[in-house]
């Protein structure tokens, strides 16, 4: 059967129905971009009905249902009957008055929920979480999906019904994603988003930013797996606690006890912080020494005389800031644990991220520059900025390191990247790397003197091979505007 012929379909909408012809038109003109009328899916029309129509078309409701009954005429002398039914649906009538009576947010949330209810719109699955603004090659992967599920449904093969429906379209959308595709030359559609969102990342704001990322573009396409003998053991002890008969008892301020901030402290090595607000945690690490702070001229001249700075035993969780850290990552970010009464007990979240490293090396990861509460944007660009410098293991003063990283973010457009202001940032970087045991143990230390001490900041193995992996994962994510306020 040939393709429907736009033009030859209006003239004869023209001689049928004259009034309705100017409308039909207008609607396909927006709907197909000057592309074939084959070419449009049930997203398309969709879209263009219930979000196109009301919000970038000129007219009030009754024009917009014009507008679409016309359209539903003309794809239906073009044989494309079910779509020309959703042209003049009750669901389409419903979405254009919710718009004209309630507002663009009440309709917005109207067509999303009427889109999501067709089954065609692709699922996030664990390889690819769609983006609200995407580029070209995703824009196809998505459409493309899209398809892949209309035709299933239509089929037979998909009931958005059934009690199977949710894995199934999920297992459809990867599938349709991960295979090789002929019209890519062999290559997936999974593939070619993943290097369209790297080269985005790398093409960020500022030239000295984007000089530090461009070797990071190749190095990232694959998955970046936990080194041999990286077992993450603080968190997998803290939930393996939390998973024990009764979970982990709370003070009546909610902290984890005083035993378990002592115990914490002993098994992982975790100084207790001093009374003071800590500055920036510095830590020197290699692949065969310990972590060690910049204290200050003081502190360094007790290690030089190799006497150990006594700072007493925790009297709580808040004397343990990297406990504290991995308390509120693994509650807050990771859902691993949550809070009943008195009690912090383990989740299903919590029980697999137990049972599959892979799993708990990928989550934790990608928490090394996942937002932090209260966190600004600039934050995020501090320790993105700082994984890039340490991944390969170079070694940096922290006058250095602020300094490279300031070159960095102002090249980025930030106006505050005094010392000061990168401290914060770095200091939840390094006690986040030292909760998951990817890296050992910074000491807390008070700011004043820091820059007289003489130890460098550098990522051992484990923790490089985490810097790549949180790299990756930061730069795969969904895209999103960025606000600068």
């Amino acid at each position: 059967m040939p393709a429907p012929d736009v033009a030859a379909l209006l003239s004869e909408l023209e001689r049928s129905e004259p009034g309705a012809v100017e409308d039909a038109r207008t609607a396909v003109e927006w709907l197909t971009g000057g592309e074939p009328l084959e070419s449009i899916t049930q997203l398309d029309v969709c879209e263009f009905l219930w979000y196109t129509l009301p919000i970038k078309v000129s007219g009030d409701e009754r024009a917009h249902v014009a507008i679409a009954r016309a359209l539903g005429r003309l794809l239906a002398l073009g044989g494309l009957d079910r779509y020309a039914a959703i042209c003049r649906s009750p669901t389409t009538a419903k979405i254009l008055h919710v718009y004209a009576r309630s507002g663009d947010e009440a309709g917005r949330a109207a067509y999303q929920a009427a889109l999501d209810a067709t089954g065609v719109l692709p699922p996030d699955v664990p390889e690819l979480r769609w983006s609200s603004i995407m580029g070209p090659e995703e824009l196809g992967a998505h459409v493309a999906c899209s398809a892949a599920l209309e035709l299933a449904i239509v089929s037979g093969a998909l009931d958005p019904g059934s009690s199977s429906w949710k894995p199934r379209r999920e297992a459809l959308t990867r599938r349709w994603l991960t295979e090789p595709r002929p019209e890519l030359g062999g290559d997936n559609w999974l593939h070619r988003v993943h290097g369209e969102r790297l080269n985005r990342w790398v093409l960020g704001r500022g030239a000295a930013r984007r000089e530090l990322a461009q070797p990071f573009e190749v190095r990232l396409h694959a998955p970046v797996p936990a080194p041999e003998g990286v077992r993450m053991a603080p968190l997998r002890w803290l939930l393996g606690r939390a998973g024990e008969p009764g979970g982990l008892a709370l003070t009546q301020r909610h902290y984890l006890s005083r035993a378990l901030a002592v115990e914490a402290a002993t098994r992982f090595d975790w100084t207790p912080a001093p009374p003071a607000s800590p500055g920036m945690v510095a830590t020197a690490v290699d692949a065969t020494g310990p972590a060690r702070v910049v204290a200050g001229a003081k502190a360094a001249a007790r290690r030089a005389a190799g006497v150990r700075s006594a700072v007493g035993t925790p009297r709580g969780e808040a004397d343990v800031p990297v406990l504290t850290t991995l308390r509120e990552v693994a509650q807050g970010e990771l859902g691993a644990l949550r809070r009943t009464g008195r009690r912090l007990v383990l989740t299903p979240a919590g029980r697999e991220l137990l049972d599959d490293p892979a799993k708990m090396w990928d989550s934790a990861t990608a928490a090394l520059l996942a937002p932090v509460r209260g966190e600004h944007d600039f934050g995020i660009s501090v320790r993105e900025a700082a994984l890039m410098l340490l991944a390969d293991g170079a070694a940096f003063t922290p006058a250095e390191l602020r300094q490279r990283i300031g070159e960095v973010v102002s090249g980025e457009g930030w106006r505050s990247s005094a010392g000061d202001d990168l401290d914060p940032p770095l200091t939840a970087l390094f006690r986040r790397l030292a909760a998951f045991g990817l890296a050992p143990a910074p000491r807390e230390a008070r700011q004043e003197g820091a820059a007289a001490g003489v130890q460098t900041v550098r990522l051992n193995p484990a923790g490089r091979a985490a810097a790549l992996a949180a790299l990756r994962w930061h730069a795969l994510r969904p895209r999103k505007y960025v606000s600068l306020g």
